[in-house]
């Protein structure tokens, strides 16, 4: 065993195999934070990526994926042919990255990080082929969760352009997307967005179920929350046939006021 990796990060790690490696690479037992800092940096990475299958517990893989802002990026690489992900039964005791010529065994000591490393061939091979076998027999995980590109992209098509560049400033403000307290959900920065773009609740919520973010009625409890907390207003707009549809408009001067970097800070202490 090599220890030539000794003292990285877990991302100059993961960035290190993403370079080098040339055919499949399996990422066994990740920790959370690693497959976090995994879809970071294979989705900063520029060119072409290997194919990483994930085996991973898969706890861990619901805990990570609750995040939109990691779950949308997942689904952009796998959408890429560059992420799989089943879940793991038996788990190792060790992290590992396993390619074609290496075995990484990921050991983490406190606020320090291990890679190490072997090349011997015989091993290698043996644990590709054990590891290549498992995946095979493990069950994959259904990430349900739309790849941003395409919520970028029906967002700016579907309501308007300046909805999307502010849906894009709102995430790239925000650390996490969960809705827990930590950071705003999907579907509230979604409404958030549309109602300082003044769009239609039908229409928001109905792109918000079409690229698969959350139902109709989902949104229309969150909008309900919003009003009654007093961050958004509706009003009624007529239409030649049914009923009126709602115009959404930011309800609270603080949100009015915000730019984009602020709006999801002046949200969060609202909602809190």
């Amino acid at each position: 065993m090599a220890s030539n990796l000794l003292n990285h990060q877990i991302d100059d790690i993961l960035e290190s195999i993403l370079e080098d490696a040339s055919g499949d690479v399996y990422m066994v037992n990740p920790s959370r934070d690693a497959i976090e800092e995994f879809i970071a940096v294979a989705t900063a990475l520029d060119g072409s990526l290997p194919s990483v299958h994930m085996l991973a517990d898969e706890r861990t893989l619901k805990a990570v994926m609750d995040d939109f802002i990691v779950a949308s990026n997942a689904a952009d690489l796998i959408s890429e042919g560059a992420l799989a992900l089943h879940t793991l039964e038996e788990a190792p005791e060790n992290s590992l990255l396993v390619t074609e010529d290496r075995v990484i065994a990921v050991v983490h000591a406190g606020d320090r990080v291990g890679g190490l490393v072997t090349d011997d061939d015989s091993f290698v091979e043996d644990t590709y082929d054990t590891y290549a076998a498992r995946w095979e027999d493990a069950p994959a995980y259904n990430l349900r969760t739309p790849p941003i590109t395409d919520v970028r992209e029906t967002l700016s098509d579907e309501i308007s352009p300046e909805a999307e560049d502010d849906f894009t400033a709102i995430l790239n403000s925000l650390e996490t997307a969960r809705g827990d307290g930590d950071g705003l959900d999907e579907v509230t920065i979604s409404l958030l967005v549309a109602a300082k773009n003044e769009a239609l609740l039908y229409d928001i919520s109905k792109w918000g179920e079409d690229v698969g973010i959350a139902s109709k009625a989902t949104f229309s409890r969150t909008k309900t929350k919003l009003e009654d907390m007093g961050l958004i207003d509706t009003e009624k707009v007529p239409i030649d046939v049914g009923r009126p549809r709602l115009r959404l408009k930011i309800g609270d001067d603080r949100l009015r006021e915000a730019d984009n970097g602020q709006l999801a800070t002046v949200a969060q202490s609202i909602l809190n």
